[in-house]
Order: structure tokens, then C-alpha cells, then sequence
């Protein structure tokens, strides 16, 4: 038949994020036990960090994973690519997916991964936090970006929880007020644009999604019961941060200590596989129990593991299958 071809808005129709959010937990409890694959992220500095030769202010990623459960092979290739996109009025994130049949090896399907990958990150935060708060319905939350990330963590948040009050940060007023509107009717609570970082940590969960390259959220104003979640590339909080909290949960431990919020620390030697509590997928298989968590404070940094997108565009690939909807292409003929 050939591998079926399927773009962004094929996949809007055929996935919702409490679709991506149920397949999110069903991984990550399979990657905890064993039976999905996932190594870490293979970068490609294209002169998004030092040292550099290159002008592109960009890095693309290979993200390869085997899903358990769907027993399908693939293979995420992701972008954030900084001033040629922009320049082009372009989002600075874009992705593709591929799924292989893992023993006879044929291409299954290329998809569009940019709305896999927006979906899957605000969803693997909201299942990571449900089982956190294990017997809480309602938060309140503050989110650092105003960006597509702050709208789906949102979106994904509110799917899980009934959030009684928002608090929105952005370097942009003017995109934060943007961001208000457009999540009003998701947020049963107040929504505060805040003035300044400190006044949006005055929440449940907090949540950096930002490009942010310079620490900008300090430890300091972090509550005792507070859950962060340090979901950004870069490293956007401080070190008091990260030392200060009483759990730290990561999805791949090995990826973590090398990219983002942990990269500095575990440089120094302050950070250390040790110092994390566990891994997403130990949590959420049951592995690991983190207990009551109402006086700790807990951060949580999930860079983003490539089985959640392939699981996602698995069941993509299914229901489009299903559907009729999508093209074909052979690459042997």
C-alpha cells in the first residue's frame, strides 16, 4: 500500500488533547515496566549554543522509540529553528514523524509532528501531575510564556484539574492579555496577568515554557507545596531553584543532566543521578510512590521523550487508517 502521508490538520481531526493525554500515561506506565524503548534525544547543534561555528540559532533533534503496546517502531525529527523562521513569520518549532514496521521494516507513515509534539509536551505535564496529586481536583497555576507550550499546558491542565485561578507571565503584556482571552473559557477561576515573575508564583503549579536562555524564576519564591514544572530547552530557573527542592522528577534522568535547567548543576558535580526521586515512567507504572507531597517542594523537569510522539502518531496512524483520510507513497518502487 505504501506509507500513508498525513498532514497537521489530518491529524487535528483525528486526535484530541484527551486522546494524547490517556495515550501519554498508557506510555509512560509501559516505559516504566519495560515494554516501550526510548533513549535519549541525539542533538544537532546548528549554532543554537556554544561552541559554534554556525549563524542559525537552531538545533535539530532525533528522537527514536519502540511502543510496547502498539508494537511500532519510529522516529521523531524536531527543529526549533530561532531567526530564519521568525524571519519567515514561521512558529520556531517544526517536526516530523515516521513509523516503521519493527520487523519487516517498512515505512508505515510520514506525519507532520509539530502538532504531536505542542500536544504531547502539555500532556505529559498535566499526567505527570495527576499522579502527584493523587486525590486533588482543583489548583491554581501559573504559567511563564505566552507561546504555543503555555496555551497546551493550559489546555491539557484544565482536561485533568479544575483550575480556580491562573496567573500568566509574559515578557509581552500585550501577549499576555492575548493569552487571557484566548484560555477564558477553559479556566473556571480568576485570570491574573501578572506584573512581575514572583507575582505568578503564588500558585499550586508553575509551569516555564518559555525560550528563556538566562535564569528569570528565583528559588526563593517558591512555596513549600508548590510543584514546578521546568519544561523549557534552556535553563529558566535558578539554581536555588533545583537544590532547594525537597523531590526531583525527571522523564529520562540521562537526558536531563545534559540539556537545560539540570545541565550546570550536574556539570558541577551539584547534581547527580542520585538526586533524582525517579523517572516519569517509574511514577506512573506505580514503581515509585512519592507519598504526600502537601509540604514539599517538588520540580519536575520532562524534556520531552520521543515514545509519547511516536504513541501518539501510532494511534494517528490508526485511526487515519480507519478514517480513509491521508495520501500514499512508495519508497521502494
Amino acid at each position: 500500500m505504501g506509507a500513508l502521508l498525513l498532514s497537521e490538520s489530518d491529524i487535528g481531526e483525528l486526535i484530541s488533547m484527551r486522546d494524547v493525554i490517556d495515550i501519554v500515561d498508557r506510555t509512560f506506565a509501559d516505559l516504566g515496566r519495560g515494554r516501550t524503548i526510548s533513549p535519549a534525544k541525539l542533538s544537532l547543534n546548528l549554532g543554537d549554543s556554544e561552541p559554534t561555528f554556525l549563524p542559525y540559532r537552531a538545533s535539530l533533534n532525533a528522537m527514536p522509540a519502540y511502543i510496547g503496546w502498539l508494537d511500532v517502531a519510529g522516529q521523531k525529527l524536531v527543529g526549533t529553528f530561532g531567526r530564519g523562521r521568525r524571519e519567515a513569520g514561521l512558529p520556531s518549532v517544526n517536526a516530523l514523524i515516521t513509523l516503521v514496521h519493527p520487523d519487516r521494516g517498512e515505512f508505515l507513515s510520514v506525519m507532520d509532528g509539530t502538532r504531536i509534539t505542542s500536544m504531547r509536551t502539555g500532556a505529559q505535564s498535566a499526567v505527570i501531575l495527576r499522579y502527584l496529586l493523587k486525590n486533588r481536583k482543583d489548583i491554581t497555576l501559573g504559567i511563564y510564556g505566552t507561546g504555543v507550550q503555555a496555551r497546551m499546558h493550559i489546555l491539557a491542565f484544565t482536561s485533568v484539574f479544575r483550575v480556580t485561578r491562573l496567573f500568566l507571565y509574559g515578557r509581552s503584556r500585550t501577549a499576555a492579555l492575548k493569552l487571557r482571552e484566548e484560555v477564558t473559557d477553559l479556566v473556571p477561576g480568576e485570570i491574573v496577568v501578572a506584573d512581575k515573575p514572583e507575582d505568578a508564583a503564588a500558585a499550586d503549579v508553575l509551569v516555564t515554557v518559555t525560550r528563556a536562555s538566562e535564569p528569570f524564576l528565583n528559588g526563593a519564591w517558591i512555596r513549600h507545596g508548590t510543584v514546578l514544572f521546568a519544561v523549557g530547552s534552556y535553563k529558566e530557573v535558578d539554581d536555588e531553584a533545583i537544590l532547594g527542592a525537597d523531590m526531583l522528577i525527571c522523564d529520562n534522568s540521562d537526558q536531563c543532566l545534559h540539556r537545560g535547567n539540570l545541565k550546570s548543576l550536574a556539570e558541577c558535580g551539584c547534581i547527580t543521578k542520585d538526586s533524582i526521586f525517579c523517572e516519569a515512567g517509574e511514577l506512573v507504572a506505580g514503581l515509585r510512590d512519592p507519598g504526600d507531597i502537601s509540604g514539599k517542594r517538588v520540580v519536575v523537569v520532562p524534556i520531552g521523550m520521543g515514545c509519547l510522539d511516536v504513541a501518539v502518531a501510532g494511534v494517528v496512524y490508526q485511526r487515519a487508517l480507519s478514517a480513509g483520510l491521508g495520501g500514499t507513497f512508495s519508497f521502494d518502487d
